[in-house]
């Protein structure tokens, strides 16, 4: 029988994408709503670190099963690494991110590619019913573009551009972004990490 493990997220497309990236592990990934926790948790710490352990603690203790959480967003030179830990809320929860990236773009305007760096952070967080708390750290480093570009990505995908591969997130096919996104190199962390202490 399969271990269980509950991914605490909402978001279907991040829910595919673990589960793209754990699927050669030996464990069933079930989502926060599938193990039955509907609630919002406040994610009130001031590091993708503290967001991500205050998530995956809270459902462990309130399930009882081992829980991976992740905490990710952008951080932007230009504008003093914003919208960082608060990228998901930025703008309101509810401003769809075309809104939110046209903004971004339109902070930007005029500033030249040497001033555009910017990065995607990720930390992924396990919270073990023995006690054990787990995390790992993916950074995916780029700079913000001069437009909205592809269709592969979501969030703010469509306006981070990767100079190495001379295209967009979003424009890259899905396994290609997988290898090299931030939430990617977290779960393959967290994977060898899990495999170090025994869970998978």
């Amino acid at each position: 029988m399969k271990k269980k493990l509950i991914f605490a997220t909402g978001n279907a497309d991040k829910l595919k994408e673990i589960r793209m990236i754990l699927s050669h592990s030996d464990l069933e990934i079930i989502s926060m709503k599938e193990a039955g926790v509907t609630d919002d948790i406040v994610e009130d710490g001031e590091t993708f670190e503290e967001n991500a352990v205050i998530k995956a603690r809270t459902i462990m203790e309130r399930t009882g099963e081992i829980v991976l959480a992740d905490d990710s967003g952008l951080e932007i030179d230009y504008l003093n690494k914003a919208p960082g830990v608060y990228s998901a809320r930025y703008m309101g929860k509810d401003t769809s991110y075309e809104i939110k990236n046209a903004a971004i773009l339109a902070k930007l305007a005029g500033v030249p590619d040497e001033e555009r760096t910017a990065r995607f952070v990720c930390v992924i967080a396990c919270a073990v019913p023995d006690g054990r708390i787990l995390t790992s750290r993916g950074v995916m480093e780029g700079r913000i573009g001069y437009e909205s570009r592809g269709e592969n990505g979501f969030g703010y995908d469509p306006i981070f551009y990767l100079p190495a591969c001379g295209c967009y997130s979003a424009e890259l096919a899905p396994e290609r972004k997988n290898e090299l996104s931030h939430r990617g190199k977290a779960l393959r962390g967290m994977r060898s990490i899990l495999a170090e202490q025994g869970i998978l």
